[in-house]
């Protein structure tokens, strides 16, 4: 059998190359060539330096990392009914029971069963490797006009970030605020001024994010994280606050200013995983009748639609990878990923090797 090479996350703030057999799509699966897996934040916050996720984060140990895998079908198994050898795919990285009902809406990362609900990278191997065997039912097409690069974003990010701005919406009326401008809150600076935001406002704490930030052009203001920030936003709308707030942080500090810098009847989206959040219900929610949505990734019928929309807007997710890595060189990435210091860092194979 033919041998490949895939990265496992031990836990100790390291990457691990080990062989694996490529494996042999059965019914309803096929063989992805893998072309880029993006690092996700989750990776980092949960098995990179630990393995401390539980239930749909709880990473198997051993098991090839990366939940963002972007590639070509180089081969089907029996009973495939709509993907073919040759066709370039972004994988919905939770395979789900297809049953329940979260999974008949299309959001199998909330799958209830817990012996079928199996995330990439996370309960089956993941995109870390250079093939990927993944059940037909989790493809979503990649459109020509877009890199591997581009489609691995919507696996997660891009994604996830989608599903919070249609939740909130979003149009010219709207000025939007965004806290922690990593890749995740880079990306929604990018899809709401795709969706028409008349100005996006974001807040950073480091320095170098701060100025990739500057260096996209995707907001009108960037303000360094601070005391004064809820009194920032305000005087830059008229006293007013801004209509549409997105936490991407998980900042406890963050998070409220997403809150007290709303303004009336405004909607706040809370994106950022884990942390804590505090306000006083009356003064901060109730009384301004504000509305706190959460969002946790998207389904897989919003996915093709965004890699539609992303085609027809013009925008390339792959302008916010600062850094490219060959897979020999994962535990760089990795290690880069988890110093903050970068936009997003992806694991890239054959063409998107620049």
């Amino acid at each position: 059998m033919k041998r490949m090479t895939g990265a496992i996350l031990p836990g100790n703030s390291t990457v691990e190359l080990k062989t694996f057999d490529i494996p042999t799509p059965g019914y309803g699966e096929v063989l992805v060539k893998m072309k880029s897996s993006t690092i996700c934040g989750s990776d980092i916050r949960c098995i990179y330096h630990e393995h401390l996720g539980k239930g749909p984060e709880g990473y198997q140990p051993g098991m090839i990392a990366g939940h963002e895998p972007c590639g070509q079908i180089v081969e089907i198994g029996q009973g495939c009914r709509r993907f073919r050898e040759g066709d370039r795919v972004i994988i919905y990285h939770i395979s789900g029971c297809g049953l329940c009902n979260d999974c008949r809406r299309g959001y199998m990362i909330s799958c209830t069963s817990e012996q079928y609900r199996r995330a990439y990278g996370w309960q089956r191997d993941g995109g870390m490797a250079e093939y990927l065997l993944a059940e037909e039912k989790d493809l979503v097409l990649l459109p020509d006009e877009l890199s591997y690069s581009d489609g691995a974003q919507v696996a997660c990010g891009f994604g996830t970030v989608y599903e919070g701005l249609e939740k909130i919406g979003i149009c010219g009326n709207d000025t939007v605020l965004i806290t922690g401008l990593g890749p995740v809150g880079l990306a929604t600076a990018m899809l709401a001024k795709a969706m028409g935001a008349d100005r996006i406002v974001g807040i950073e704490a480091i320095d170098e994010r701060i100025r990739i930030a500057e260096k996209l052009k995707l907001f009108d203001a960037v303000l360094k994280a601070g005391a004064d920030n809820v009194q920032q936003v305000r005087t830059m709308t008229g006293g007013m606050g801004a209509e549409k707030t997105v936490d991407c942080s998980a900042n406890d500090k963050a998070r409220l200013t997403c809150i007290q810098a709303a303004r009336k009847w405004g909607k706040i989206v809370f994106l950022g995983e884990g942390g804590t959040c505090s306000f006083q219900p009356s003064p901060d929610i109730i009384h301004d009748q504000k509305t706190i949505y959460g969002s946790w990734v998207t389904n897989i019928w919003r996915m093709e639609e965004l890699v539609e929309r992303i085609v027809r807007w013009g925008i390339r997710p792959e302008d916010l990878i600062t850094h490219r890595f060959p897979l020999e060189k994962a535990d760089e990435a990795y290690a880069l990923m988890a110093g903050g210091k970068c936009g997003k860092v992806a694991v890239v194979f054959d063409e998107e090797l620049r």
